[in-house]
């Protein structure tokens, strides 16, 4: 299987969405949106679109962000299977036609994320616990797209999850990758958004977060792209 990523930011990669990939036996590629390069539907089996700093509704500030939501269009029609992850959520429910908006409190540290009914009996998630601990660092929300199903939320985000044709597109808002490494990155470019409120923890409630639940988030990732792509160890 061929695993293609966009990225967004410099400081935020794969994490151990890589790792899955090469423990799996996959091909991994990844982009920098900012090229304007973006990956052919023929040249992948699965895209994941990653998170970032920006807005999906940034067209105007970012010339590459409509060129990156035509590609990302292009691998929903062509039948490929996407992963949106928290920016990439919101690019894969814009271009299904849903707004993007500001949520009613950033949501930034490791918090709860519970399964809806129809995340408890979801191909794709049904194997995640009903509610798990995953990393957040976001803004916006997502509405759900027309035909879409609501997979999970939060107590600070209704919208956390959505699965689109049967689980073969889906978005999270919430972040199942990061590593300590990729925390701590967040926290080195990111901290100006650590404004005190009621979701958002400090710089060392963030790092602390991952060390306590980055474990349990890894093995519950490897669980949604086992189950997304049809294989398994």
């Amino acid at each position: 299987m061929r695993v293609a990523t966009i990225r967004h930011a410099p400081f935020e990669g794969a994490g151990a969405i890589a790792a899955w990939a090469v423990d799996r036996g996959h091909g991994f590629a990844t982009t920098m949106a900012a090229t304007g390069a973006f990956p052919a539907p023929a040249d992948y089996d699965l895209l994941v679109v990653m998170g970032g700093p920006m807005s999906a509704n940034d067209e105007a500030r970012f010339a590459w962000l409509a060129a990156e939501k035509t590609a990302v269009r292009a691998g929903i029609d062509a039948g490929k299977r996407v992963l949106g992850v928290c920016l990439g959520a919101q690019i894969v429910a814009s271009v299904l036609g849903a707004a993007v908006t500001r949520n009613p409190e950033p949501e930034i540290g490791w918090f709860p994320v519970t399964l809806t009914s129809a995340g408890r009996t979801s191909r794709v998630f049904g194997s995640l616990p009903n509610s798990l601990v995953a990393g957040h660092w976001h803004s916006d929300i997502f509405a759900l797209p027309e035909g879409a199903v609501r997979i999970a939320g939060s107590e600070a985000c209704a919208n956390q999850a959505f699965e689109y044709d049967e689980g073969r597109v889906v978005g999270v808002q919430f972040h199942l990758e990061w590593t300590a490494q990729g925390a701590q990155a967040l926290v080195e470019h990111c901290s100006a958004d650590l404004v005190p409120g009621m979701h958002v923890v400090t710089a060392e409630g963030f790092i602390a977060g991952e060390a306590e639940h980055g474990v349990s988030a890894r093995t519950a990732l490897y669980a949604l792209l086992d189950a997304m792509t049809g294989v398994r160890e």
